[in-house]
């Protein structure tokens, strides 16, 4: 796929690995709709892009928790350039905090963000991919979307469940020319962690060691726009830690053992 020229919708636009496709994507001459809640920082975003790209992009706020909001957004993302070529859902929270200490509030918020903000913009794109018989859903997921571990199930279950949304998705609409790209990062250095929520629901505010040591946004945004390029269908990115979507489906019974003792804070 040739992305010169594409129209390329990109949520949670403001930091981490959206900032950081934000500007891999104006190298390559898309015209660009960022979005997330803070509209400072998608204007800081779209300044620190080269001048003569500001004409290609647009700032739309919009915030994935509000589900009634978010048919309007998708109605005036399309209306700023005229069409959305692809569609790259990539806003959402993290979660640092175990199970039995953790409220069901917090699950809850974790769900409304990552999986029914993502769902909804979704849903609210598709007549207009299937009008134009084209289009392309990437969603930026994670490797705990392949297997969970510890600290991380509020997390793990709303990228579990897009999975499944996308794999179900994907089946239905193949034959509309409408394509889905899963991405799984593992251990990418941005404030994730930093943002997380803890059992209560407040934010970590600190990095993970594990995060401290990922891999660099910018490297991660490469190879994410080298899968939309070749429209794959489900992408692997980090260090170690991506083995262990392959430890898991064949060897479940170590991967239960690695898992219990695996340094992932």
């Amino acid at each position: 796929m040739k992305l010169a020229g594409k129209v390329v919708w990109i949520t949670g636009a403001s930091s981490g690995i959206g900032e950081a496709l934000t500007y891999e994507l104006a190298k390559k001459s898309c015209r660009l709709i960022l979005s997330a809640r803070r509209l400072e920082e998608l204007e800081r975003v779209k300044s620190s892009c080269s001048a003569s790209s500001h004409a290609n992009i647009a700032v739309l706020p919009l915030d994935l928790a509000a589900t009634d909001s978010l048919k309007l957004t998708t109605e005036a993302a399309i209306y700023l350039f005229g069409h959305i070529d692809i569609l790259i859902n990539n806003g959402g929270i993290s979660q640092r905090s175990l199970v039995k200490d953790t409220d069901l509030a917090v699950d809850r918020r974790i769900m409304e963000v990552n999986y029914f903000g993502t769902i909804a913009i979704t849903k609210y794109l598709i007549p207009h991919f299937m009008e134009r018989h084209q289009g392309m859903f990437v969603v930026v997921s994670s490797l705990v979307g392949k297997f969970g571990t510890p600290y991380r199930s509020g997390y793990a279950a709303s990228k579990h469940a897009l999975h499944g949304f996308f794999d179900s998705l994907q089946a239905e609409l193949y034959q509309d020319n409408i394509r889905v790209s899963l991405i799984c990062p593992g251990f990418i250095k941005t404030d994730v962690s930093i943002n997380a929520l803890t059992e209560k629901g407040g934010k970590l505010n600190e990095m993970d060691q594990a995060q401290a040591n990922g891999m660099d946004a910018d490297k991660c945004a490469k190879k994410i726009v080298r899968a939309i390029k070749s429209k794959k269908y489900e992408t692997y990115i980090g260090g170690k830690e991506k083995y262990g979507v392959f430890l898991k489906r064949f060897l479940p019974a170590l991967y239960r053992k690695v898992v219990r003792k695996a340094s992932v804070r």
